[in-house]
């Protein structure tokens, strides 16, 4: 798969897009969330052409999201197992399911409804503040550069206005 500009700029959405870039690799991250191990549970889970699947399992192995483990030795054949990587992905996918439920659902309500083991109730993904606990509104959060933002570009970034209201 081709890497986008998106790959090197000071942006972590930028550079999650650059990673998932289209629509099915985060359909093969669901996949591999939901348990799927092998090209052929893949392929039948997401009826997604040999190529496109080949392309996008080779990335994620590529970029740690998946780790390619020999299972049979002849013919050789392989699983596809998430690491910690891909594991800490699955809150992205959460949260997207539940945009999904909540803009995207019909009156029938969620496709799929998430259960937490824990506790065994039905749950759903809430992106919460680290540090007190409440859930982040768009309207209650600010950015600001962080320590990764590259000093090169720092003084053309000070001038934008969303960083420039927290100088």
């Amino acid at each position: 798969m081709k890497r986008t500009p998106f790959a090197s700029w000071p942006c972590s959405i930028a550079r999650t897009v650059d990673l998932l870039g289209d629509w099915w690799t985060p359909l093969v991250l669901r996949e591999a969330s939901y348990g799927s191990k092998r090209f052929g549970e893949f392929e039948a889970n997401l009826k997604i052409g040999r190529n496109i699947l080949t392309q996008r399992l080779n990335r994620l192995v590529e970029e740690g999201l998946l780790e390619r483990v020999l299972y049979q030795e002849r013919p050789e054949r392989y699983e596809y197992l998430l690491t910690d990587s891909g594991r800490d992905f699955f809150p992205v996918l959460a949260a997207m399911a539940h945009w999904g439920d909540t803009w995207r659902s019909g009156n029938e309500g969620p496709p799929v409804v998430m259960r937490h083991q824990s506790c065994g109730h039905a749950t759903h993904a809430e992106v919460v503040c680290a540090h007190c606990g409440e859930p982040l509104k768009l309207e209650d959060v600010t950015s600001e550069l962080g320590p990764g933002y590259p000093q090169r570009l720092r003084e053309k970034a000070e001038q934008m206005p969303r960083f420039a209201a927290q100088q």
